[in-house]
Formats: C-alpha cells, structure tokens, sequence
C-alpha cells in the first residue's frame, strides 16, 4: 500500500466563496514579525550567532562567539524600525508573529502592539531552526512558547507560525488544541482544513513572496520601489479576482529590521496608501479571518479514501465498475494521497486499473453490464446504480414499440461484438441513446471495443461524481 501525504489538489477550479464581511473583494492581512531578541544568541544559550535575514550578505553563524554586527542589526528592528511600523500601521488591523523570548524583552512593544489592538500570535520560542529538531523537544518548546506568551501578553496565542519549522511542526501546534489557525503553510490563497488524528486544524497560509525577506536574500528585492510594484500587482490581481466574484486573502509580511529602514518604510507606505484607495478592502488580522472562515466554512467530514484500509475501500467503491471489486482492489494499492480524496481521484487510480487490464478482464467488465431496458431491468434485478441510471432517462418507462426496438438492437448488437451496448446514459436522453446505439452497431469491433470502454470509465466518473457529492 503506498501513500502520498502531499494535497496537490486543493480547491481545485472551483474555490469556495470566501464572503468576506460586508462583500469586501479583498482580505489585506499584514503580519509583522517580531524576532529581535530570540534569534540565535549565545547569550540566549545558543551554539552560534545569527545568520538569517539581514543586511549582512553571505552572513554565517559564529560558533561560540557574540557577533556584534549581527546583533546591532536585530536591535535596529527593536529600538528604530518597530516604532517606525507602529506609527505608520497603528491604525490598521495587525498580527505580530511574536517570539516568546523576544517578547519578554521588549516590554514597551508589546504595550504598543496591545495599545493598538493588534493580535500577537506566537512566532514560536526562539527564532531559530527547527529542521533537526527531536520531536518531544519541539512539543516542548511549543508548549513553553505558550506558556512564557501568556505569562508576557496577558492572553494565550491563538494563532501560530514556526517559519523556521520542521515536518513534525503543523501536526505538534494542531495536537494543542490551542490555535485557531496555524500559518505554517504557502500552499493556497485561501485558508483550509487539514485533519490530525480525527481532529481538524484551520490552516491560514502565510506569504514568502509578498514578504520583505527578499530584502535580505541575493534572488529578492534590491529597491523599496520593487518590493512597492510587486505588493501593488498583487493587490491588483486578487481585487480583480474579488470583482469577479473569488475573493482571496493578499498576506504581507513584515520584519522590523527589515521593512523598518526608512528607504524600504516609504516604499510600505505608498503601497497600502494604495490599497486604501480602493473600496470593499477588508483589512484584517489572521485571527479574525480564521475566526470569519470557521463560521462560513466549518470543518466538515468528508470521505477520505486515501486514509479508508482495504475493506473499507472496497466497501465504497467495489460497485463503481459493474460487479467488477478487482478494480477497486487495484487501486487501493496504487498510490493514494489527499489529492485523490474526491470524484476525480479515485476515478483517476481506477481507470488506471481498468485501462492496464488484460483484453479478457475489460471484456469481463464490459458483460457485467446489463443490456439497456433488458430482461434484467424488467426483471428488476440491476444493480441500485444501473436501475437508477436507466431511469433517470425513461428507459424503466418505454413503450411496447420502444422496448421492442431496443431489444431487437440489443440482440444484434451482443450477437455482433460479443458485449452489451454501454453507453453513459447520464449524458443521454432516450433519444441520443437510440441514435447511438444505431450508430454505433456498424463500428467494427475494435473500434467498438474501444468505445464501450471509454463509455464503462464514463459511466464509473458519474458514479463517482455523485458518490462524493453525497
């Protein structure tokens, strides 16, 4: 049995409304990072000095030393560039992804930010990297990340974000039960679910992109008027998409001694002096969209095959194929991730199966189904999805004249291929049907053949289809 952990679907072509209050096209969420003070320090106990975003190019850690360059540099953000940011942003709605230690040094801020009632969610501990971390002792700092939070801002946190985060990260802040949403994610526009063990955690991705981090990488922005032009494009584009009806979230974030110079400042400034020129901008902190996005769009349980075991599997989706249960027992032991969790997923793993088959096991499919307004259906003994199907054209209701032709065309058509007519009726009316049928009986049988399969992976897709609408 293989599985892929990886959701490469998402919302698909159709992403939820996301109703933003008061039809605002736009949700604007700025976060500000807060780190100076928890970064990699010996005085915090550390191996080495920082090495990670900052003016400093090519920068390395100092193993075992203080690296003053460094550290005046982090200090900026805390003593110039933070109070730069608040007197420009301290009208707006922002989250501060604060460090813990960090915050517990820098008292006046964290006035500030409350002051301003901005939401502070936990940055985590330390600023520093998690990759290699044991996983008991990253449960352990996240737990104490709390703890020291709540004993600095007065509130435990309600969102978090690692950054510097390991594989185990999502799952440890979910097992808490204490975030409303974790931001440990880049993966969509909007936010999403994930389950963990049974429980679901809302995940309110965050941004690299529209992030002043680039400021501080060789392949980033150079000019605050780059950093200006990208935010204002992306803003463009997504309140675009909000005008047409699919309103997304345009997250920026911010680091205090980073964004907090004055020639990058400016830059800020300008680009949500734009944003405010326009209307139906929701700005918002991550808590209130992750609170806004549980009430419209709550947790739902929904069937979840790549996490079913084999008879569970089979159960569901053994009938899909026409009394055909090895499809369904091919599939399962492909390779099912998250992504194959709907409609067009499970179909994709069982045409696979269907269409690597041997001729004589396709044939076997292709006899399992029954003829069209046959003597199974007059006797009643289809399958609940063929009776369902036929019915859903009139084939249950024909007339005397009607049921003859078709039987007269079955016959012919069996005695000619060595299979039943298979047609999606679905797609049909009792018309088309006809049409094809007649149609369809001067092919020669490969072509035949070929046909009848397309329209058997056809008929297992509408089946599907509304499976998981269910």
């Amino acid at each position: 049995m293989q599985r892929y952990p990886r959701d490469m679907t998402g919302y698909g072509a159709k992403p939820p409304a996301a109703n933003w209050p008061d039809g605002a096209k736009i949700a604007v969420q700025i976060v500000l990072n807060y780190e100076e003070g928890g970064e990699n320090n010996i005085l915090h106990g550390d191996a080495a000095s920082e090495a990670f975003l900052s003016e400093i190019t090519g920068a390395a850690p100092w193993p075992g030393q203080r690296h003053w360059n460094m550290e005046s540099i982090y200090e900026y953000g805390a003593r110039a560039g933070f109070w730069r940011l608040h007197r420009m942003l301290g009208d707006l709605p922002v989250t501060v992804y604060g460090v813990a230690t960090a915050l517990a040094r820098a008292p006046e801020q964290v006035a500030a930010m409350q002051e301003s009632g901005w939401e502070i969610a936990s940055h985590g501990l330390k600023w520093v990297e998690h990759k290699d971390m044991p996983e008991d002792e990253e449960r352990a700092q996240i737990a104490e990340a709390i703890r020291l939070h709540t004993e600095v801002t007065g509130e435990a946190p309600r969102g978090w974000y690692t950054g510097r985060c390991s594989n185990n990260t999502v799952k440890l802040a979910a097992e808490t039960g204490q975030f409303a949403y974790v931001a440990d994610s880049y993966a969509d526009d909007l936010p999403y679910w994930l389950d963990f063990d049974g429980k679901s955690q809302l995940i309110v991705p965050y941004t690299m992109d529209c992030n002043d981090m680039r400021f501080g990488i060789q392949a980033g922005f150079t000019t605050g008027d780059q950093f200006e032009s990208y935010l204002k494009d992306s803003f463009d584009y997504l309140y675009e998409e909000g005008e047409a009806g699919a309103p997304k979230i345009l997250s920026i974030g911010l680091h205090c001694r980073i964004i907090g110079r004055p020639g990058r400042a400016a830059a800020l400034r300008r680009a949500i002096e734009h944003f405010k020129s326009h209307e139906g901008v929701w700005f918002a902190t991550r808590l209130e969209i992750a609170e806004h996005w549980a009430k419209e769009h709550p947790a739902k349980p929904q069937l979840r095959a790549s996490q079913m075991d084999r008879e569970t599997f089979v159960a569901e989706f053994g009938g899909i194929f026409e009394h055909s249960a090895w499809v369904a027992e091919g599939a399962y032991d492909l390779e099912l991730g998250p992504s194959h969790d709907c409609a067009q997923g499970v179909h994709q793993m069982m045409v696979r199966v269907f269409r690597s088959a041997d001729e004589d096991k396709r044939l076997a499919v292709l006899n399992a189904h029954p003829d069209l307004a046959g003597k199974l259906a007059a006797a009643k003994r289809l399958t609940a999805e063929s009776t369902a199907e036929q019915a859903s054209v009139g084939l249950d209701a024909l007339t005397d004249g009607e049921r003859a032709e078709f039987v007269a065309l079955n016959d012919a058509y069996t005695a000619k291929f060595g299979f039943p007519f298979i047609i999606a009726v679905r797609d049909n009316t009792k018309a088309s049907i006809m049409e094809a049928f007649k149609r369809r009986i001067d092919n020669d049988r490969d072509i035949e053949f070929a046909q009848a399969c397309k329209q058997v992976e056809r008929i297992a897709q509408l089946r599907l289809i509304e499976k998981f609408a269910q």
